[in-house]
């Protein structure tokens, strides 16, 4: 009968000190592949094979697109790319953004989930957001174990606090009681259940063209359409390229989009300022220069307007009309905006 013994983990903030801690108490006969997602930076050269490696006695590497899955050993997944597995392999991938992130939690689960069912074993450690809960429903559904860390515990609890919503778990552990359950459940027998056959195409493969219905929404990262899918109270957003999001990280996505489009707006009309002084510049008559003039100055007031919306998210902030006398345009513009009396005291 097959063991439970396929691992999955997935965390962010606060991640690496408890994988550290796990690496050194896993025994060298640990007969368990052990594949993990931790959220980096794409230009960021990750040590973290190295330091798990010397913390214990099983070696841990970046996989390389196509290894064989061995038991006993520690794959994780290599920056700006997603780690998916298969029946005796892994696939490293650059492929679409889920939740803002590559690598991303969610589809290694998935496709842990799609190729070994109830013998995986998903754990969600400390991390922000709700990355990590769609991936764990997909363990869920096809028989395997949930586990997650206790959010008291959790330099970052959201990720933890997200499965606990919505999933429900088998074990809430503390770091340190990791290894040793980790150590009981690989000598489980797995319940036997159906495993759908795993789907070849690259979307398929990531489980979210099973697209919902179409969303009022563009995707923010590619601006292609939204579908929305609903599953059990979870709302998850995926574009026809594969973009991915729940309802939090599209949210937290759809701001930073607005974001730079306001700062697109300020640039833009900064430059048609300038080239409305240059063209003041030039003018002999003194009735297009002063119309001119106007145009410049008011310009310059409708990006101060956004720039003051930009860096402190009040549309109130800024009253052009009320500007410093003997202050520059463009020195003003380099300073903070200071805090009104009126919204420092409601």
């Amino acid at each position: 009968m097959a063991k439970r013994d396929v691992i999955v983990i997935g965390a962010s903030s606060g991640g690496v000190e408890i994988l550290l801690g796990l690496a050194s108490e896993l025994p060298a006969d640990f007969q368990a592949p052990v594949f993990v997602c931790i959220h980096t930076s794409p230009d960021f050269l990750n040590p973290l094979p190295d330091l798990l490696t010397n913390r214990g006695p099983l070696p841990a590497v970046h996989p390389l697109h196509g290894d064989r899955v061995l038991p006993g050993h520690i794959y994780i997944a290599p920056p700006d790319n997603h780690l998916l597995v298969r029946q005796g392999y892994v696939e490293v991938v650059r492929g679409p953004r889920e939740n803002g992130h590559r690598p991303a939690v969610d589809p290694l689960f998935r496709t842990a989930s799609w190729s070994y069912g109830p013998r995986v074993v998903g754990i969600v450690l400390t991390g922000h957001l709700d990355c990590g809960t769609a991936g764990m429903m997909s363990v869920k559904a096809r028989g395997g174990l949930a586990v997650v860390q206790d959010p008291a515990t959790a330099i970052a609890p959201a990720m933890p606090q997200s499965v606990l919503k919505r999933v429900t778990v088998d074990h809430i552990v503390k770091p340190a009681e990791l290894p040793g359950l980790l150590i009981r459940l690989v000598r489980e027998p797995a319940d036997p259940v159906a495993v759908e056959p795993v789907p070849q195409h690259p979307l398929e493969a990531l489980e979210g063209s099973r697209l919902g219905n179409r969303a009022e929404l563009v995707c923010p990262l590619c601006h292609g359409v939204l579908t929305e899918a609903d599953m059990g109270g979870f709302r998850h957003f995926r574009c026809h390229v594969g973009h991915a999001f729940s309802l939090e990280s599209l949210v937290l996505e759809q701001g930073e989009d607005v974001e730079r489009a306001l700062w697109a707006a300020v640039r833009s009309l900064e430059e048609e300022a300038a080239l409305t002084r240059r063209l003041k510049q030039s003018q002999r008559s003194a009735k297009l220069r002063e119309r001119f003039s106007d145009k410049e100055q008011s310009l310059m007031q409708q990006a101060d307007v956004i720039r003051a919306i930009l860096l402190r998210g009040n549309p109130q902030i800024a009253n052009p009309n009320e500007r410093d006398e003997g202050i520059p345009d463009r020195d003003r513009r380099e300073e903070p905006v200071q805090p009104s009396a009126q919204s420092e005291h409601p």
